[in-house]
């Protein structure tokens, strides 16, 4: 039986909840347009370098780190933390990306799902919010496990960029699923670690992906904002 505690999580991270992420695709059409991402395997290689080496584990620890300092009432590393998770986007279309998809998401979650510890935090955010510090104060906010928060949204972020990458074309709906099924054990390994996280752990090394993102900008068309 599915705890109801993490219930909320299915909302807020379903495709229905509106953050407005079907819109982006995190530098994937460049990547597809480039020849980089042609089928299955090349769809599972580039998303699992994502997961463990670029923006994945990356988003991943910075849900972790925003978790602890909502659940410790910190405003002052949350708001710190919120500044770096803005400056550190490779690209104006990542943080556009981030910045939207928090900013929706603190929305949403305010108009609907709030609680008085989420409005004594919101003062932390003057600056602007990306989407993992925005899941991780809410989450925390709302009393849900920690492994929980960050396993599922390991898993958001992959069946994220799957979709965009069914609708670009190099994957069929059977195919999507089947790279979802295979890179579950490296959600659960990569989840896992950034609960242990620090600052030191933030950053990216996925390169590919960050130029991506950058020759997406003067794509000649385009069916994503990022």
């Amino acid at each position: 039986m599915i705890n109801p505690a993490t219930l909320p999580l299915l909302v807020w991270l379903s495709p229905s909840f509106p953050v407005g992420a079907f819109a982006f695709s995190h530098g994937l059409e460049w990547a597809v347009e480039a020849g980089d991402i042609h089928d299955a395997e090349s769809a599972g290689l580039w998303l699992s370098d994502l997961l463990q080496h670029g923006s994945g584990t990356s988003d991943c620890c910075t849900v972790a780190l925003a978790w602890q300092a909502a659940s410790a009432h910190d405003q002052e590393r949350l708001h710190d933390l919120a500044e770096l998770a803005c400056a550190m986007q490779p690209s104006s279309e990542r943080r556009l990306e981030a910045t939207m998809q928090g900013q929706a998401f603190m929305l949403a979650t305010l108009s609907s799902w709030s609680r008085p510890s989420l409005e004594s935090l919101k003062p932390a955010l003057a600056d602007g919010v990306t989407y993992p510090v925005a899941l991780g104060l809410v989450a925390a906010s709302h009393e849900i496990p920690l492994a929980q928060t960050v396993s599922a949204f390991a898993l958001s972020f992959v069946s994220n960029l799957v979709s965009a990458l069914v609708r670009l074309g190099p994957l069929g709906q059977t195919d999507g699923q089947r790279v979802i099924a295979a890179m579950l054990p490296l959600i659960g390994t990569v989840s896992d670690g950034a609960t242990k996280a620090t600052l030191d752990d933030l950053g990216s090394c996925a390169f590919r992906s960050d130029i991506a993102s950058m020759r997406h900008e003067t794509q000649y068309t385009r069916l994503f904002r990022s």
